[in-house]
Protein backbone atom coordinates (compact mmCIF):
# COMPACT_ATOMS: atom_id res chain seq x y z
CA UNK A 1 0.00 0.00 0.00
CA UNK A 2 1.32 3.43 -0.88
CA UNK A 3 1.38 6.16 1.75
CA UNK A 4 -0.71 9.15 0.80
CA UNK A 5 -1.89 12.44 2.26
CA UNK A 6 -4.57 10.74 4.33
CA UNK A 7 -2.32 8.20 5.96
CA UNK A 8 -1.17 4.71 5.22
CA UNK A 9 1.67 2.26 5.49
CA UNK A 10 4.66 2.03 3.19
CA UNK A 11 7.99 0.36 3.95
CA UNK A 12 7.08 -0.16 7.61
CA UNK A 13 6.18 3.50 7.96
CA UNK A 14 2.86 4.93 9.07
CA UNK A 15 1.66 8.27 7.74
CA UNK A 16 -0.80 10.02 10.03
CA UNK A 17 -2.71 13.12 8.99
CA UNK A 18 -3.38 15.41 11.94
CA UNK A 19 -6.00 18.06 11.38
CA UNK A 20 -5.76 20.42 14.29
CA UNK A 21 -8.41 23.10 14.54
CA UNK A 22 -7.59 25.56 17.31
CA UNK A 23 -10.19 27.39 19.32
CA UNK A 24 -11.57 30.03 16.94
CA UNK A 25 -11.41 32.64 19.68
CA UNK A 26 -7.58 32.53 19.84
CA UNK A 27 -5.77 35.63 18.69
CA UNK A 28 -3.10 35.23 15.95
CA UNK A 29 -0.17 35.48 18.38
CA UNK A 30 -1.60 32.77 20.64
CA UNK A 31 -2.26 30.61 17.58
CA UNK A 32 1.33 31.00 16.44
CA UNK A 33 2.67 30.02 19.90
CA UNK A 34 0.28 27.06 20.03
CA UNK A 35 1.44 25.84 16.61
CA UNK A 36 5.11 26.00 17.53
CA UNK A 37 4.61 24.31 20.88
CA UNK A 38 2.56 21.39 19.55
CA UNK A 39 4.87 20.82 16.59
CA UNK A 40 7.86 20.81 18.97
CA UNK A 41 6.13 18.27 21.23
CA UNK A 42 5.46 15.98 18.27
CA UNK A 43 9.01 16.41 16.92
CA UNK A 44 10.41 15.28 20.32
CA UNK A 45 8.84 11.87 19.71
CA UNK A 46 10.71 9.25 17.70
CA UNK A 47 8.97 10.29 14.46
CA UNK A 48 10.57 10.35 11.02
CA UNK A 49 9.07 13.71 10.04
CA UNK A 50 6.47 16.33 10.84
CA UNK A 51 5.50 18.43 7.86
CA UNK A 52 2.64 20.62 6.70
CA UNK A 53 0.11 18.88 4.50
CA UNK A 54 0.44 20.24 0.99
CA UNK A 55 -2.59 22.22 0.00
CA UNK A 56 -3.46 23.12 3.60
CA UNK A 57 -4.84 26.57 4.18
CA UNK A 58 -4.32 28.88 7.09
CA UNK A 59 -7.27 29.66 9.36
CA UNK A 60 -8.80 33.12 8.92
CA UNK A 61 -6.65 35.78 10.56
CA UNK A 62 -3.66 33.48 11.04
CA UNK A 63 -0.12 34.53 10.22
CA UNK A 64 2.77 32.59 8.70
CA UNK A 65 3.40 28.97 7.91
CA UNK A 66 2.99 27.80 11.49
CA UNK A 67 -0.75 28.32 11.21
CA UNK A 68 -0.78 26.19 8.07
CA UNK A 69 1.30 23.57 9.86
CA UNK A 70 -1.14 23.58 12.75
CA UNK A 71 -4.14 23.22 10.46
CA UNK A 72 -2.97 20.06 8.72
CA UNK A 73 0.19 18.16 9.60
CA UNK A 74 1.44 14.84 8.22
CA UNK A 75 3.50 12.83 10.70
CA UNK A 76 5.58 9.94 9.38
CA UNK A 77 6.56 7.34 11.95
CA UNK A 78 7.45 3.71 12.34
CA UNK A 79 4.42 1.42 12.21
CA UNK A 80 5.90 -0.54 15.11
CA UNK A 81 7.60 0.28 18.37
CA UNK A 82 4.86 2.26 20.10
CA UNK A 83 5.55 5.60 18.41
CA UNK A 84 1.95 5.89 17.21
CA UNK A 85 0.69 5.33 20.74
CA UNK A 86 3.12 8.00 22.00
CA UNK A 87 1.83 10.42 19.35
CA UNK A 88 -1.77 9.83 20.38
CA UNK A 89 -0.86 10.22 24.06
CA UNK A 90 0.89 13.52 23.27
CA UNK A 91 -2.23 14.80 21.54
CA UNK A 92 -4.43 13.56 24.37
CA UNK A 93 -2.25 15.35 26.93
CA UNK A 94 -2.22 18.50 24.80
CA UNK A 95 -6.02 18.57 24.66
CA UNK A 96 -6.27 17.89 28.38
CA UNK A 97 -3.90 20.72 29.33
CA UNK A 98 -5.91 23.37 27.53
CA UNK A 99 -9.16 24.96 28.58
CA UNK A 100 -9.64 26.20 25.00
CA UNK A 101 -11.97 24.48 22.54
CA UNK A 102 -9.47 22.76 20.24
CA UNK A 103 -10.33 19.84 17.98
CA UNK A 104 -7.94 17.19 16.71
CA UNK A 105 -8.63 14.66 13.96
CA UNK A 106 -6.28 11.77 13.20
CA UNK A 107 -6.62 9.97 9.85
CA UNK A 108 -4.93 6.74 8.80
CA UNK A 109 -5.97 4.96 5.61
CA UNK A 110 -9.24 6.92 5.53
CA UNK A 111 -10.08 5.97 9.14
CA UNK A 112 -10.60 9.17 11.13
CA UNK A 113 -11.08 9.81 14.80
CA UNK A 114 -12.04 13.28 15.99
CA UNK A 115 -11.31 14.44 19.50
CA UNK A 116 -13.02 17.40 21.12
CA UNK A 117 -15.18 18.23 24.11
CA UNK A 118 -15.28 14.66 25.37
CA UNK A 119 -14.81 13.74 28.97
CA UNK A 120 -11.42 12.32 29.84
CA UNK A 121 -12.89 8.81 30.13
CA UNK A 122 -14.75 9.08 26.78
CA UNK A 123 -11.65 10.40 25.05
CA UNK A 124 -9.52 7.60 26.56
CA UNK A 125 -11.93 4.88 25.41
CA UNK A 126 -12.17 6.28 21.86
CA UNK A 127 -8.42 6.66 21.57
CA UNK A 128 -7.71 3.22 22.98
CA UNK A 129 -10.04 1.61 20.41
CA UNK A 130 -8.45 3.63 17.59
CA UNK A 131 -4.93 2.65 18.68
CA UNK A 132 -5.93 -1.03 18.80
CA UNK A 133 -7.25 -0.83 15.21
CA UNK A 134 -3.96 0.55 13.93
CA UNK A 135 -1.45 -1.36 16.03
CA UNK A 136 -3.10 -4.76 16.13
CA UNK A 137 -3.04 -4.56 19.94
Amino acid sequence: MRSGPTGGRADGMLSVLLDIAPDPELDPEALERLARHLRAEIAELDVESVRPRLGGTAPAGAKGTDAVTLGAVVVALSASGGVFTALVETLRDWLGRSSARHRVSLTIDGDTIELERATTAERRDLIDAYIRRHTGG
